[in-house]
């Protein structure tokens, strides 16, 4: 035996040489003994027993060799190229693959010299699977490993027999393959056979060759293979070892008793001095410096000035620029006492200019309070509409920003449905505290007028972006006005939509598209405005939940669920206490979810919701059970313009429903 090794080691350093071995790095095992076994990891089904690597337990007990899969390899990695540079390696060692003797079906699986990222043995890797891959990662171009199996069973339809050699790179199916039945060496043949594989790392070539015993001939490899880049598969560093498995029903003893590595010493990525890492972290914070100035410099020449008269729409006939000192004044200085609400971009005062009453907008100084206030002068400002609030002027001084609008003695819808703190009302029902239904109907026709004209009869359409309770304002007469144009945008009428990164708008309100395509349309405003209607006639929040059951999330699905019960009457706010045309407030109900339809195209137009609220066209229809959000949106397979004319009081079916 130790003459054998002594033969096998002078054949490969002197006559099968193919690395200049002046910078090698050497592993030589004559033998798996007790001074070796600190060199390897074995993982999976896998031991060093009998001075052998078995790659598959070998523990004399048959019955526990079936469905096997275990990795053995040398406990550190290797370097095996870096750059453009890529090592030359010779990987020499004598194997064993024995059948277990009394047992049906024939033997395997196989084993196989692997070179790998990774230690661990994939979950499931058994059987056809040589325990280098599995089924979910098979010819997966992150698996990193490439393998030369010797394999003893036809596993799949593309193997050549049940006794072949083949180059495997991240997948079990060969990419090279050769059979060894020509040349008399049978893998699983419980025989001694030595293999030897040489990778020239420069020629990017791959020679293997199988000899029977411990000795190395001049025979010519069984398989050579050329144009073989290791590098284009594999990590610069990798582990190099063994993987084997057995399977269900074929078995066989997987052994590897002698292995001699060489590969070429390329040496490390070389490593920086200290000084070095000084003039390089100098360096970076010089550059960061003059990027970051540069940006700053980009940023100052694009921020908009509006101290001067530099927005188009100040001409006279445009919202006033004001003095932040007459502001001030008008506010007793943004006093507490003159607060009539905040939101997510700033406070709103009460206080009187030129002895009118306004509302003054203070918004946070920030980039996006800056773009809010120029959307909002550069569209509300151009606007004028009924049941569209006012904008009066606008002030940008000493980072001041600030919008100044008629006053709204009612406030904002949502302060009537819910209260003062925002939560739902409990004040008795009164002319004062509680919004009749008349005026709830009014409202919902004010903001459906304010829509319409917005979508279809502006010079250039406008889409809010931002439809909800606490934007429509009530004046004296509780007449709805539609206000904070801060997300608005302005647009010729050709185009169909506007596109953004962010997605803007409130929770609740805003239509599932969005969230996937970033498109705001006419289509997202109409979704706006049914949740809006929706809120109106039950008194609750977009996202209030059904106290009889918490998988409902959201007042759409609430009043749909009523809808598809025949109980929509109870969506009705119960404020109203019957004070109210419940024909009317079902209407408006189905109203809401046909605008709250998942698939825009189905839903109405607010040219088309107008005409139903005015009584000149018929209920769209609303499919009982809620549609479910499909992208891309189906075509409608009819239009709601196809529906008998009628008007809200003539709908009777629709409304009994079931």
């Amino acid at each position: 035996m130790a003459q054998s090794c002594r033969f096998l080691v002078l054949t490969l350093l002197v006559s099968f040489g193919a690395l200049n071995c002046a910078s090698c790095l050497n592993l030589t095992y004559p033998d798996f003994s007790e001074e070796y076994k600190g060199d390897f990891k074995d993982k999976g089904n896998s031991a060093i027993v009998k001075e052998a690597l078995q790659v598959t337990y070998d523990l004399n007990d048959d019955t526990l060799l079936t469905d096997l899969s275990g990795r053995i390899l040398y406990k550190n990695p290797v370097r095996l190229w870096k750059k453009k540079q890529v090592a030359s390696f010779n990987s020499t060692f004598v194997f064993n693959v024995s059948p277990v003797k009394n047992r049906v079906g024939a033997p395997g699986d196989g084993l196989a010299f692997i070179l790998t990222e990774e230690m661990e043995v994939p979950h499931n890797s058994m059987g056809q699977w040589l325990g280098i891959v599995n089924v979910s990662t098979n010819g997966s171009s992150h698996r990193s490993i490439v393998a030369i199996e010797f394999d003893t069973k036809k596993s799949f339809p593309d193997d050549l027999d049940n006794n072949h050699v083949g180059l495997n790179i991240n997948s079990i199916n060969s990419r090279n393959k050769a059979s060894l039945n020509s040349t008399g060496i049978t893998i699983a043949s419980e025989r001694n056979l030595t293999a030897m594989i040489l990778y020239d790392g420069v020629k990017k070539t791959m020679n293997i060759s199988v000899f029977k015993g411990h000795f190395v001939l001049a025979d010519p490899p069984v398989l050579s293979i050329s144009d073989i880049d290791l590098s284009k598969y594999l990590v610069g560093k990798v582990y190099v070892g063994f993987s084997a498995s057995t399977g269900a029903v074929s078995v066989e003893r997987n052994c590897v008793l002698e292995w001699y590595f060489s590969i070429d010493d390329i040496g490390e990525d070389p490593k920086i001095p200290i000084w070095g890492w000084i003039i390089i972290s100098v360096s970076i914070v010089f550059a960061l410096c003059g990027v970051l100035g540069g940006w700053l410099f980009f940023c100052y020449k694009r921020k908009p000035k509006l101290d001067g008269h530099d927005l188009p729409i100040i001409s006279g006939v445009g919202p006033k620029k004001f003095k932040l000192k007459d502001l001030k004044g008008a506010t007793g200085n943004f006093s507490e006492n003159r607060e009539l609400g905040r939101g997510a971009f700033g406070i709103v005062y009460k206080g009187t200019v030129e002895g009118r009453l306004v509302a003054v907008k203070r918004i946070k100084n920030t980039p996006k309070g800056l773009q809010n206030l120029v959307a909002e002068v550069t569209t509300i400002g151009s606007l004028h509409h009924k049941n569209l609030v006012e904008l009066i002027g606008w002030c940008y001084e000493d980072r001041e920003l600030l919008l100044v609008y008629e006053y709204m003695h009612n406030r904002s819808l949502d302060t009537l449905l819910y209260g003062e703190d925002g939560k739902l009302s409990e004040a008795k029902p009164t002319q004062d505290t509680t919004l009749s239904w008349k005026k709830r109907y009014n409202v919902i026709c004010g903001v459906a007028q304010a829509l319409d004209y917005l979508h279809n009869e502006c010079l250039k359409r406008v889409l809010h972006r931002d439809i909800k309770a606490s934007n429509i304002l009530l004046d004296s007469d509780f007449n709805a006005r539609l206000g904070d144009f801060g997300l608005a945008r302005m647009f010729k009428r050709e185009k169909t939509h506007y596109s953004t990164k962010e997605i803007a708008g409130t929770p609740g309100y805003m239509a599932p598209e969005l969230f996937l395509t970033g498109k705001a349309t006419t289509e997202t405003d109409v979704f706006a405005f049914g949740v809006l209607a929706l809120v109106v006639a039950s008194g609750r929040k977009p996202g209030s939940q059904n106290e009889d059951d918490e998988s409902i999330q959201n007042i759409i699905d609430w009043v749909w669920q009523h809808y598809s019960m025949g109980t929509i009457s109870n969506a009705i706010d119960p404020k109203l206490k019957g004070n109210c045309d419940e024909r009317q407030a079902k209407c408006m109900l189905l109203l809401g979810l046909a605008c709250c339809n998942p698939n825009p195209n189905l839903r109405p137009s607010m040219g088309y919701v107008m005409q139903v609220l005015i009584g000149e066209a018929s209920l769209p229809q609303v499919p009982f059970e809620k549609p479910a959000f499909v992208w891309p949106a189906p075509s409608p397979s009819f239009t709601h313009e196809d529906s008998s004319s009628g008007g809200v009081l003539s709908i009777i079916t629709t409304l009994d429903g079931r």
